[in-house]
């Protein structure tokens, strides 16, 4: 392969990775009532399965996220690539809730593999000051895989049934990962020009780092209620508005999809833009946006006329404009040989405070109460997070922004 399309390639290939990693966790929400009819289990039985699959998730990503930081890096993506498809297949063997739970927890080790390595590599291919426009690229695929696997999984289970949807994800994340295998392996901290100083370039030193604690607990925060509303949206349009499952996927998955590349790219640009006039334009930048994003969730979960979807899609619009700064402002906030085991840290805070629990909590709540009351939790943690990422803004490192480009970037 041309070094010259090296950065590229590597982008589009781990990028299509992440995006059916997304496919295939977002499958079960969309099909989760017809689960749910099968195996006859309750909302916060439901929410511990994604419960289950973040803390394998997260406590994998610790022993990770060392072990890049001292061998090569592809390889271990590989083979997690590999795990998490294999799981997925396994969906054809599952007839009660108990494999399910299992299948669950096994592709969460697999993709912990790939999600807490993929950013660091990016990070070794392209510079500090265009990481918002590369991980937005990169981390759109949150949203958009997500909201395909409630289309797919919506139209493919109506006519084949709930297992068949798990299908689609399963043989393109093998080529996916047989081509990344050809990918060549960056030298750690080739684009980096921040000095490694103790906070950056020590584990020690990372318990102290303003920098990445503040970016990675209002993280946590937007991840519980963004985790909440994915988990439960389509239930909730189903249950609590009346719309057909599949029209509630579709719609749903639609809104999601937009919002996932256009809003998360957006994020990423104006990220990059505020970062030119203050250091901390990647957490301004999310805090301003959460902050706005609190009355219209409210209107989301209440309304149930006209105002319901264009309010729905202005706060996942607002939501998704803060994946590309939160993710930069983490591998920025780091030196390049701590990157993957600070990404670790940041996977296993996330899920620890965030989406790991709030899809059981909003179950909990609707079962002593409803969706609609549950959803309420989700608007807290919104709040909290802009709070954080506000104060949060005074630790940001110093960005040189006249880089030369790498070969081959085009961002």
């Amino acid at each position: 392969m041309r070094r010259a399309a090296h950065p590229v390639a590597a982008l589009t290939i781990l990028t299509g990775l992440n995006f059916f990693n997304y496919v295939d966790r977002s499958v079960l929400f969309a099909v989760q009532p017809l689960v749910q009819n099968e195996f006859h289990r309750t909302d916060a039985e439901f929410g511990l399965l994604t419960t289950a699959f973040f803390f394998c998730y997260m406590f994998t990503a610790p022993l990770i996220g060392v072990l890049a930081d001292r061998v090569q890096r592809r390889g271990i993506m590989v083979a997690g690539a590999i795990v998490w498809s294999a799981a997925t297949l396994l969906t054809a063997a599952t007839f009660d809730f108990r494999t399910l739970f299992i299948r669950h927890t096994v592709v969460g080790i697999g993709e912990a593999t790939f999600v807490t390595i993929a950013p660091s590599f990016l990070a070794d291919l392209f510079p500090e000051a265009k990481r918002g426009r590369v991980l937005g690229v990169f981390y759109l695929c949150i949203g958009l895989g997500t909201a395909v696997g409630y289309i797919v999984g919506g139209s493919v289970s109506k006519i084949h049934g709930w297992r068949a949807p798990f299908y689609v994800a399963a043989v393109p994340g093998f080529l996916l990962a047989a081509a990344l295998a050809f990918i060549p392996e960056p030298a750690r901290g080739m684009q980096d020009t921040l000095p490694e100083t103790r906070e950056r370039a020590t584990v020690r030193g990372l318990v102290r780092n303003g920098a990445f604690w503040t970016a990675t607990l209002g993280m946590a925060m937007w991840t519980f209620g963004v985790g909440a509303l994915q988990v439960w949206m389509p239930t909730f349009l189903s249950r609590m508005r009346h719309e057909p499952l599949e029209k509630a996927n579709l719609i749903f998955g639609g809104i999601t999809a937009f919002n996932a590349v256009f809003a998360t790219l957006l994020g990423g640009w104006i990220g990059d833009r505020f970062l030119r006039k203050n250091r901390g334009g990647y957490y301004i930048v999310s805090s301003i946006t959460m902050l706005i994003a609190l009355p219209v969730m409210l209107v989301a979960i209440t309304s149930h006329g006209s105002w319901m979807y264009p309010s729905m899609f202005l706060t996942e619009f607002l939501l998704f404009l803060n994946m590309a700064p939160l993710n930069a402002a983490v591998v920025n906030s780091v030196g390049a040989h701590i990157r993957a085991t600070a990404i670790a840290v940041n996977l296993f805070t996330i899920h620890l405070l965030g989406d790991a629990f709030s899809p059981t909590l909003v179950g909990y709540i609707s079962d002593r109460s409803s969706l609609q009351t549950g959803f309420l939790a989700a608007i807290v943690a919104v709040g909290i997070a802009s709070g954080i990422l506000y104060y949060g803004k005074r630790f940001a490192p110093p960005i040189k922004i006249d880089e030369p480009q790498p070969a081959g970037a085009v961002l």
